[in-house]
């Protein structure tokens, strides 16, 4: 890997020019649209148009400290392809030289200044080797400092005499200090990544990412890659990412804006399914119940036992006649209904429809004319509304789940055969709520809601969702996930070692099949980019306890990093505050990790030392983390407080120490006080 080049400070200026012309390329083409005016044929066709042309100018803003393209690929054409055509002179008419960027900017002939890392020519520029260079001669890779252009590295794919040389510029991108949120991954994907990223828009894929394997990055690119080539079909059903905390969310909100997509809802699980407040939480064991497969069942049996049976003829009076339905026709036309599999209120919809029908087909053999407008007619009348609403009544699913918690009866008639008595015993509320607005709600018991009001009515998913920490949901959140994707395809997203709540799936065949994707491709991620080889050995040692199916990622990159482990003596808090500070000295981003019980704590006496911590979603240099919000996150250094207490803390308490000990980027501290997990215990590294 070298800069082959007569001159390299020549080709250094003509790629800083031609970032320059691509700079005001991309400023004419926004200019472009912002002068655009909307008119069509009606007021809602031009606040359309006008809300297309707002995003449209969104994703072509620049931001003058990101790089419009980070790498460039000559590939050579006709007859000279796959020969070793030497030195790069950026001037071989045989060659096609694409700059691939983080989007497409074109000149004012309409000719490419830079090609979004997303086209089908781009995929040479992640994929190419010696072995199979894709019709590669050259791939260039640029140094950048605030956005200005510093250096780069040539890589001769068809030069046998010059060796493989990990790109240096390559390795400092992956190894940049982490500060602020996440960022795009576009000029470091992996020939692994890029095979999840690219995938078609009618495949689910399941990934299993050991820590640092970038992961969650692989999926947002995945979304922005799909809106790409996809742009016409997902501008209709829409993209959704759903992460597991606000937090998280914070942290990856940039990515997808930065690619230029900038109309993507993220969400985390608990805002999907919010229907009433959450005013309190559950024990683990009633909570493990409620997201339990077997309360859909129970949901449908307790909303579909509003049908009554019909006992009574339908009578309709019309003009100087009265029109009788006899209770057997009734029932075969509600039998009817029944099996076709619609919601709940579609049923209810279709009854009085076919109870008209019937009354129409009286009155055509009775010789009266009839069209569809007497039968709709006929379908709105009081007598026929009145029936409706005996045998099919309208159903609230806030209602049916407030009477299912709070009503012994009603839960054993759903519950029988399906749920045990001491199960339905531990789901009954202790103090049932008069009424919806004085329910004390759980969570659990949103996603409750959220089940049955499928039940009662269902809708249309979006077109694709990428799903994160997907190992931590319950088959009951799953459910509720699934209905939001509908027809359409998935990113899911995970880590069974990282499963730390107590209903975390075990297998992802199984996650798979609560979200009707057993179909699903699945794509194991192991090569560590993130975590350093010393941090990754030291967590490692937790997998044969809490996930022994589990390989350990396999730590790829160059800086091995720094790990401690140091007990405090008889001074927790100063031991903390003097590793914090020594962290905080270094260059990049610092995250004190602690039991949840503890953050107020620990902040109170790194304050007290000088050290101004801040919380979570400040982008702060140093954040204090409470355990439970820790995963999804990284940070360049991190210092662990007392690991006892984050394993006591919850159930899965090793699981969570594992995700814990997986978020340092360059080096780990562990102080503590209490003795470590037998796992861990006598294990440490010199810095």
């Amino acid at each position: 890997m070298s800069a082959r080049t007569p001159s390299p400070d020549a080709t250094l200026q003509a790629e800083r020019d031609h970032l320059h012309r691509s700079r005001a390329d991309l400023r004419a083409m926004r200019e472009h649209t912002l002068s655009l005016t909307a008119q069509s044929g009606d007021h809602v066709s031009t606040e359309y148009l006008k809300a297309a042309l707002y995003r449209r100018a969104k994703a072509l803003e620049d931001d003058p400290s990101i790089p419009l393209f980070f790498g460039r690929i000559d590939r050579v054409t006709g007859d000279d392809a796959g020969v070793d055509v030497g030195a790069d002179t950026g001037h071989d008419d045989s060659r096609e030289t694409f700059h691939i960027g983080r989007r497409h900017v074109m000149d004012a002939d309409g000719d490419p200044m830079v090609v979004d890392w997303r086209a089908d020519v781009s995929r040479a520029f992640y994929r190419a080797t010696r072995q199979d260079p894709h019709g590669v001669v050259l791939r260039r890779r640029y140094g950048f400092a605030e956005g200005e252009l510093t250096s780069y590295e040539d890589e001769h794919l068809l030069d046998r005499t010059e060796s493989d040389v990990t790109s240096r510029i390559l390795t400092e991108e992956i190894e940049r200090p982490r500060v602020g949120p996440m960022r795009d991954i576009v000029a470091t994907i992996q020939p692994e990544q890029d095979e999840v990223v690219r995938a078609g828009l009618d495949t689910t894929v399941c990934v299993q990412g050991a820590p640092g394997t970038g992961k969650t990055a692989v999926g947002l690119h995945r979304a922005a890659y799909l809106l790409h080539t996809y742009r016409e079909r997902l501008a209709r059903t829409g993209v959704l990412v759903i992460g597991p905390n606000q937090a998280f969310l914070h942290y990856i909100e940039q990515v997808l804006p930065t690619l230029g997509e900038v109309d993507v809802r993220q969400v985390t699980v608990a805002e999907l399914v919010e229907r009433v407040p959450v005013r309190t939480g559950d024990p683990p064991d009633v909570a493990t119940l409620k997201g339990d497969a077997r309360m859909a069942q129970v949901l449908t049996r307790a909303v579909w036992s509003h049908l009554a049976e019909p006992d009574e003829t339908l009578y309709v009076p019309r003009g100087s006649r009265r029109w009788r339905v006899p209770v057997h026709e009734v029932a075969e036309s509600v039998a009817t209904l029944r099996a076709r599999g619609d919601g709940y209120a579609t049923g209810r919809a279709l009854l009085g429809q076919r109870l008209a029908h019937r009354v129409l087909l009286r009155m055509e053999a009775a010789g009266e004319v009839t069209d569809d407008r007497i039968q709709n007619t006929i379908a709105r009348s009081r007598p026929v509304k009145s029936y409706v609403d005996t045998v099919w009544p309208a159903v609230d699913p806030v209602r049916v789940v407030l009477r299912l918690l709070g009503d012994p009866e009603f839960l054993a008639s759903a519950a029988d055969g399906v749920l045990t008595p001491a199960e339905q015993a531990m789901l009954l509320w202790k103090r049932p709520a008069r009424g919806p607005k004085s329910a004390r709600w759980t969570h659990a018991d949103t996603v409750l809601i959220d089940e049955a009001a499928a039940i009662v009515e269902r809708s249309s998913g979006v077109g694709h969702v990428v799903l994160d920490e997907a190992q931590d949901l319950s088959p009951m959140e799953l459910r509720a996930v699934a209905r939001r994707a509908g027809a359409g395809s998935l990113t899911i997203l995970g880590d069974i070692a990282q499963g730390t709540t107590p209903w975390a799936t075990p297998s992802w065949p199984e996650a798979l099949l609560h979200l009707d994707r057993a179909e699903a491709h699945l794509e194991v991620l192991r090569n560590g980019y993130r975590v350093p080889a010393a941090v990754v050995d030291f967590a490692a040692r937790l997998l044969p306890t809490i996930a022994p199916d589990i390989e350990p990622p396999e730590a790829v990159r160059s800086n091995p990093g720094t790990l401690d482990v140091v007990e405090a003596d008889g001074d927790l808090l100063g031991a903390a505050a003097k590793h914090t500070a020594e962290a905080v000295g270094r260059d990049g981003s610092v995250g004190v990790v602690v039991a949840d019980a503890d953050a107020d704590t620990v902040a109170a006496g790194l304050a007290g030392a000088g050290l101004e911590p801040g919380r979570l979603g400040d982008d702060a240099p140093l954040t204090i983390v409470p355990a439970s919000m820790v995963k999804g996150l990284e940070y360049d250094h991190v210092v662990v407080v007392d690991p006892a207490r984050i394993v006591a803390a919850e159930t899965s308490g090793l699981r969570r120490l594992y995700v814990v000990l997986t978020r340092a980027v360059s080096s780990l501290v562990i102080v503590h006080a209490e003795p470590l997990p037998s796992e861990l215990d006598g294990v440490a590294a010199p810095r």
